[in-house]
């Protein structure tokens, strides 16, 4: 009797306390993150912009079906995440969809996506020899009101594995929801304007880069024409402007039009060069030769970049570490194929490890053509190398010919001792000094400035790292997809890096720099001991339980027995 009096107390007690316990969560909430990374602990940008969100933000995840293993761990890991965002908002609402579900209009959900840039990815599983194919949609939408915006989940990398790519994305994925939860929840702001006038690429050369600005910020063309009639009120306009992106001049500024240039950056104004010092285009190697003249382009843009504390040298990037180009090769007609070779002016630049800057954190291969090398010069002003050639690059001056006919050269590794690691790619930022400092002014300017508020400003030493190719039907393709070898480079997520950098106050690109730590299952080693695994994995857990099992009844038995 007394025994079962005790069994009722605890019973009692026990589920007394679960109802205490239950009634104190509702007012007191916390979690705890035990990973060794903390990859669920969001970063205070993150918990800033979530906590902003005022009205019901919808989140749509097509990462539901029958995956292959490593989809559904990035499955995991991004429902725990957005689990951490609502856990902080109850305004954000998220849910997991089998956008394949319906079978009978699956070809017309695939197209649907393309059409809107969400391009599936076709998998290989590989199971103990069995080969079967899946496709898969690694994409997100918020929306929040009428904005809405895609979230790429999985990263392109070439040559890796599928493990090794949702590894990268993982660790990219809070700056990705942070970025569309922060582009849908708030207005547009800043602005970005597109410098015209100088033989600058033609927008569609650029159509997918604009586009993909334009999910947060206001972007629009400025042309400098106007500097030759009225400077002053061409300089005033383009104040009211945050970045201004120069991308691929062919003709020279005029002393007018980079006093309003300079002035732009002294009063705080951010810009993006992207220059080609030498004069070479691909399109002229396309000739009966296959070789043409590279010689430098004078933009006039010397002295003012010499005083921001840079200065590209007027030579050519030769580099082992390259992409590729795909020449045709046979009979013309229906017998021609394409051969992909090595094309040693188009470097393929890989972040330095060495280099911390969020801009270039986590990013892969960045395509470059015809770059030249940047020198850094000794000022006041702080300077960053965010990409580099690598160690097996030399410099080709010029004039010099360039011709197709390299690609059938094997170069000599002893040609690039002690040369390499030229930098292509260099943030500025500080207090610039006026390049008209102490000098007569091209046109007068009653609010001209020698030294003004800090600013930031980014060289690139090539205009084509911003540039798409066309299709056939002469639509822009996606920046960075390289339409002749199928390969995809990372130059779309570095250009957009570079404005978020740039134009960000709030540090949302700060989170591209955490780091995440997430083990991969080794199949190899599984296949090579499978009937092990298995016994450890199934077996020794059941035993345990039966022994358990055995063990408590016996003791059971004998306390009872008594």
């Amino acid at each position: 009797m007394n025994a079962t009096k005790n069994n009722f107390k605890n019973i009692a007690f026990t589920i007394g306390f679960i109802v205490i316990l239950n009634i104190a969560g509702h007012f007191v909430f916390k979690r705890f993150d035990l990973t060794a990374d903390k990859r669920y602990t969001l970063s205070q940008t993150s918990l800033n912009i979530v906590s902003e969100v005022k009205e019901p933000l919808y989140i749509d995840v097509f990462l539901e079906g029958d995956f292959p293993g490593e989809f559904k761990k990035l499955q995991t890991e991004t429902q725990q995440l957005l689990e951490e965002f609502k856990s902080q908002n109850s305004n954000i609402i998220f849910q997991f969809v089998n956008p394949l579900e319906d079978e009978d209009n699956k070809d017309k959900t695939m197209q649907s996506f393309m059409e809107r840039g969400m391009t599936p990815v076709n998998v290989t599983v590989n199971d103990k020899g069995q080969q079967t194919q899946e496709v898969v949609f690694p994409w997100a939408v918020a929306t929040c009101g009428n904005r809405s915006v895609k979230v790429p989940l999985l990263k392109n990398m070439m040559g890796a594995s599928t493990a090794q790519k949702v590894v990268s994305s993982v660790q990219h994925l809070e700056y990705a929801f942070s970025n569309a939860i922060n582009t849908v929840s708030k207005a547009k702001q800043k602005k970005v304007a597109v410098i015209q006038g100088n033989g600058e690429l033609h927008d569609v050369l650029m159509a997918d880069f604009i586009k993909s600005v334009k999910d947060n910020y206001y972007i629009g063309p400025f042309t400098l024409d106007s500097v030759a009639k009225s400077p002053n009120n061409t300089l005033k306009y383009l104040k009211k402007y945050d970045l201004a992106i120069i991308a691929k001049p062919t003709e020279a500024f005029s002393d007018e039009e980079k006093q309003v240039l300079d002035q732009f950056v002294i009063n705080g104004g951010k810009t993006i060069w992207l220059v080609d010092q030498v004069n070479m285009e691909m399109d002229s190697l396309y000739n009966d030769s296959g070789t043409n003249l590279a010689f430098p382009r004078d933009l006039n843009l010397n002295d003012m970049f010499f005083k921001y504390g840079v200065r590209i040298r007027p030579d050519l990037i030769f580099d082992l570490q390259n992409t590729p180009i795909a020449l045709a090769t046979g009979e013309q007609g229906s017998a021609t194929q394409y051969t992909q070779y090595p094309w040693f002016y188009s470097p393929m630049i890989y972040p330095s490890q060495k280099t911390k800057n969020p801009i270039v954190s986590n990013l892969d291969g960045i395509k470059f053509q015809f770059a030249s090398p940047i020198e850094v010069l000794k000022n006041d002003i702080k300077k960053t190398v965010l990409l580099e050639s690598s160690k097996y690059s030399r410099l080709i001056g010029t004039p010099a010919e360039v011709s197709l006919k390299i690609v059938s050269e094997r170069p000599d590794q002893k040609d690039f001792v002690g040369t390499g690691n030229y930098p292509v790619t260099v943030s500025l930022e500080g207090q610039f000094h006026s390049v008209f400092e102490n000098r007569v002014l091209p046109f007068k300017d009653p609010t001209f400035k020698t030294k003004g508020k800090v600013s930031k400003m980014i060289v690139i030493s090539d205009g084509d790292v911003i540039k798409n190719q066309l299709d056939k039907n002469m639509q822009p393709l996606e920046l960075g997809y390289d339409k002749w070898t199928n390969n995809f480079y990372a130059n779309k997520e570095f250009m957009l890096n570079c404005v978020n950098y740039l134009l960000d106050d709030n540090g949302l690109i700060n989170i591209r720099s955490k780091e995440v730590d997430l083990p991969i299952l080794d199949k190899e080693k599984v296949y090579a001991s499978y009937t092990q695994s298995q016994v450890i994995t199934v077996a020794v857990p059941i035993v345990i339980l039966l022994i358990f099992g055995v063990v408590f009844t016996i003791l059971r038995k004998r306390k009872y027995s008594k």
